[in-house]
């Protein structure tokens, strides 16, 4: 179907139009890059990202994903899907107030997690001190949101996102907090692509990179505040901590639930961060937000009570990593890893290392995929009625 000339010119205009009342120091769809060039769409560029990362196998794999808490029964707890979605919904509000774009800003926001392992940030140091003992380089979710869109999604070639897209990605990193965020809009298209290469091997610290983009900036800081304060009512649902716990130097000025501390940390930011090409809270509600944070750590993520079936999780990991590097490396047939590793391009089979290629797979695992995959290697499997065909 063609669109009609006069439809199209009107739609276009509009666009345009509206686009050119965002901030000076907003990044417009006109400004989009590539790393490929494409025929021309309707659709504003970083609007069209967002379809496509919803659209992603890797992006439909977040609803079995841990975002904190793991092995609960409880349906209410956050899960990775969810926790993206409030992300995208904080970032997007802060980028209207700040007359931003909240196309850029939504595409990155759907998009920036999609490289977490199963078990959350547990799994992911499990798999860099795997890839590390290897000397195949780190892993870092950042960069495998990064990689899966760039290179590994549509069977090798990837998703063709814009460049700027990718960055706001991978220098999402939510565990570092600032007290001002500013963009480094001389950034190219080969300084990301370096950057990213030297993440992988380790070499770099991708928790270091800044955005390209203010929009990146905005999403980076919605990240913390997304899940600071939700991290805190999962908690206290699952009994590991009370509310009269949080300290009250920190509660006198956020307030001591969600919806309280969320408001607050908007309302501040965009206080202080109109019309400015930073983002910025006031001295008192940063001061406030690094204590809250670091009263998370210890009474919520560093838990013990939360730790006590690690050590059974590190095992089922690596019993799944070495499980299918020896199906890879002897090419055994009908395995999972195998049937993937066959749909991908000539291009990621050559370039990419076996023990990179099961990193990839295993990451891309959700919780319940992982644990059945565990079950099946260390199971014992019925012969049938026979031993024919065995």
């Amino acid at each position: 179907m063609e669109w009609n000339t006069e439809v199209r010119e009107t739609i276009r205009a509009r666009l345009t139009e509206s686009e050119n009342t965002l901030a000076p120091f907003a990044c417009k769809s006109s400004q989009a890059l590539r790393f490929r060039k494409e025929g021309e769409d309707l659709r504003p560029e970083f609007f069209h990202d967002s379809d496509r990362i919803i659209h992603s196998y890797c992006y439909s794999r977040y609803i079995d994903k841990t975002q904190v808490f793991y092995l609960v029964e409880n349906d209410h707890i956050t899960h990775r899907v969810l926790h993206v979605q409030l992300v995208s919904k904080i970032a997007r509000t802060i980028g209207r107030f700040l007359n931003l774009n909240e196309d850029l800003i939504e595409a990155i926001s759907l998009g920036h997690d999609v490289g977490h392992t199963p078990f959350g940030h547990d799994g992911e140091k499990i798999l860099s001190e795997y890839l590390k003992q290897y000397g195949e380089g780190a892993f870092e979710h950042n960069v495998q949101s990064f990689r899966l869109f760039h290179e590994l999604e549509a069977h090798g070639t990837g998703k063709n996102l814009s460049v700027q897209v990718l960055d706001g990605i991978i220098c999402h990193n939510g565990e570092i907090l600032k007290n001002s965020y500013g963009c480094d809009c001389e950034k190219s298209p080969a300084q990301l692509l370096d950057e990213y290469r030297e993440s992988l091997k380790g070499t770099f610290a991708s928790k270091a990179m800044v955005p390209m983009t203010l929009e990146g900036c905005v999403m980076r800081i919605s990240d913390v505040i997304a899940y600071i304060g939700r991290d805190i009512e999962d908690a206290i649902t699952l009994k590991l901590v009370q509310r009269d716990d949080l300290p009250r130097e920190i509660t006198d000025v956020l307030g001591n639930k969600n919806g309280d501390i969320v408001n607050t940390l908007i309302i501040d930011l965009v206080n202080n961060s109109l019309n400015k090409e930073t983002l910025s809270f006031s001295p008192d509600v940063f001061q406030a937000l690094d204590k809250l944070k670091e009263w998370n750590y210890k009474n919520i993520y560093l838990n013990p009570r939360k730790s006590t079936q690690d050590d059974k999780i590190k095992e089922m990991f690596l019993r799944v990593l070495e499980g299918c590097y020896d199906e890879l490396e002897n090419g055994t047939t009908h395995t999972r890893i195998n049937h993937w590793y066959d749909s991908m391009s000539d291009a990621y089979k050559a370039g990419t290392s076996k023990r990179r290629v099961v990193a990839d797979y295993v990451s891309g695992m959700t919780d319940d995929f992982l644990m059945s995959t565990y079950k099946e290697f260390v199971n014992p499997k019925s012969f049938g009625i026979n031993f024919s065909g065995k």
